[in-house]
């Protein structure tokens, strides 16, 4: 088979990727054990090569899987076959998903082990064909926030050294997720140093665990998922009690905002933060990006989001019409709180950011709102789409308006 070349003319290697455990003992199959006999160019990481330095050719080339991961790139290119040893499943989280967004037109073939979440729950004589597996190895709290907030009975979790079995306990312990008992595998499938320890999250938030780790959480006990959550249950600014949208209003505006089908949310002028938290509660994956002048606010977020267990909710203070907006994701919804008389404005700045097809929900006290956000929303290409009346107790009416 001719060689596929890349843009450089050289021509792309096929690679062989073998899964391996931490072991000294590596069970391989025939065809895993083929491979190495044949090759000439092997790669992996420093630990790989101590475990399979012994059964290696003669005269091999060992290329070893460091950063800066271009210059491991660039002396793959034009090598044939190369042989790369991963750990566990090189497909679970793993290397071979980078290579091929590297090498989209490399022959790749992969030979799997157990990957380490597997491991922790053969060990646990566990079942875990419903788990939800989330990894934390440099990536953001969200991948395990949104797991916890539908209350899974079952997450495996990837740790790594910031985001320990410890800070994990001690985070959901802040939002109120006491629910969970945590298994720790330290060294799954290291002969000496492999150990299993399950504790109480209080527990696992005092205790260092050795590295690598992973994580079962098992939840022992459903906890309250709320919706609707009444304003009285919110803290507030101080004296102004009132300052909140109300629950019916807030169901309205989330079902107008269409969050089922959004992933990135901005609530500007968030005061309680009650939109955002209700909008995490129901929809745990979508991005939220809120908005609040009054530095109040940061406690404020911090408190109610931490009473009701709304996780990763990124709440920004400072006035949003001269705020830095680039470095947050591009919303494709948004909810319009508060904007201190200077709506037009701030409509025109969400125009040179909002996504195709995203939608825009304001809450107007007045006609004169009303007309002004029309118009607005006009001027950046955009419609009313929908419009609905509402009226709560004794308080003036309030009109809700969508704009796509």
């Amino acid at each position: 088979m001719p060689n596929n070349l890349d843009r450089a003319g050289m021509s792309e290697p096929r690679f062989h990727i073998i899964g391996i455990s931490d072991s000294h003992r590596q069970y391989l199959t025939p065809d895993a054990e083929n491979v190495i006999s044949v090759g000439s160019v092997f790669s992996g990481g420093r630990r790989h090569h101590e475990l399979m330095a012994s059964r290696l050719p003669d005269g091999y080339e060992w290329i070893e899987v460091s950063v800066p991961l271009q210059a491991v790139y660039d002396r793959y290119r034009g090598k044939g076959d190369v042989v790369v040893f991963a750990s566990g499943d090189p497909l679970f989280y793993g290397y071979a998903a980078t290579l091929r967004r590297e090498f989209p037109d490399s022959e790749i073939t992969v030979y799997p082990s157990f990957n380490s979440l597997q491991m922790l729950a053969h060990r646990l004589l566990l079942p875990y064909q419903d788990m939800v597996n989330v990894s934390l190895t440099g990536r953001p709290w969200s991948n395990l926030d949104s797991s916890v907030i539908e209350g899974r009975p079952l997450i495996g979790v990837l740790t790594d050294k910031v985001r320990t079995p410890a800070a994990i306990a001690t985070r959901l312990l802040e939002y109120g997720y006491d629910n969970y008992e945590m298994t720790v595998g330290e060294n799954l499938g290291n002969e000496e140093r492999e150990r299993l320890t399950t504790l109480s999250l209080p527990e696992a938030a005092g205790t260092d665990f050795g590295c690598p780790n992973c994580l079962i959480l098992r939840r022992m006990a459903h906890r309250k998922r709320f919706f609707g959550i009444p304003e009285d249950e919110f803290h507030h600014l101080e004296g102004r009690e009132k300052m909140i949208t109300k629950m019916p209003a807030r169901l309205l505006t989330l079902s107008m905002l269409d969050l089922g089908s959004r992933k990135s949310l901005w609530d500007i002028g968030f005061c309680t933060g009650s939109v955002s938290i209700e909008a995490r509660l129901q929809y745990p994956s979508i991005d939220i990006t809120s908005f609040e002048i009054r530095e109040e606010g940061r406690e404020l977020m911090a408190k109610n989001s931490r009473r009701f267990g709304a996780l990763s909710i990124n709440a920004v203070i400072g006035d949003f019409l001269s705020l830095d907006l680039s470095s947050f994701p591009l919303p494709d919804a948004v909810f319009i709180g508060g904007h201190g008389g200077r709506l037009e404005e701030m409509i025109v700045r969400i125009g040179d950011y909002i996504m195709p097809g995203g939608v825009i929900v304001f809450n107007s006290v007045s006609d004169e709102s009303c007309e002004t956000f029309r118009a607005a929303v006009r001027r950046i290409g955009l419609h009313v789409t929908l419009s609905r009346r509402l009226t709560i107790d004794s308080h003036n009416p309030l009109t809700i308006m969508q704009a796509r």
